[in-house]
């Protein structure tokens, strides 16, 4: 498999790294894993600062041409939403972050624009209440 720019979108921002691609498999080089989401692999597993998992030979998340995407995300408990042939993935919080941000009762900050294209950030009025009105199409 030849590596191609893929997209991985984390915590709401979008990191480019080669990654080989096919089916439903990513692979990604351990160097441009540590340098797009900080997790190292090391001989005691995959490492971001202090905390590691455990990898297996057996686990079938590396292999000699990379770290598996969708193995690595079940082994840091992250779903994962993937679509290889547009070359992107998304990887959401884990059910303990989300849980720490829901019992902190305070909404992640955010910029929008109103009707007349002047941008208001959420965390600009901290402290007050504020009243969201949300519409989609779909």
């Amino acid at each position: 498999m030849s590596r191609a720019p893929f997209t991985l979108l984390d915590e709401g921002r979008a990191v480019e790294v080669p990654a080989s691609a096919s089916g439903d498999g990513v692979r990604i080089a351990p160097d441009d894993l540590r340098a797009a989401l900080g997790w190292e692999l090391k001989p005691q597993g995959l490492c971001l600062a202090e905390r590691c998992v455990p990898v297996r030979p057996t686990s079938g998340i590396v292999h000699h041409d990379g770290v598996d995407l969708a193995a690595f995300a079940a082994a840091v408990e992250r779903p994962l939403a993937l679509d290889t042939a547009e070359r992107v993935a998304y990887l959401g919080a884990s059910a303990g972050e989300r849980a720490e941000r829901l019992a902190s009762l305070e909404a992640p900050d955010f910029t929008l624009p109103d009707f007349d294209g002047r941008p208001h950030t959420l965390s600009a009025f901290r402290g007050t209440k504020v009243l969201l009105v949300a519409y989609a199409s779909w």
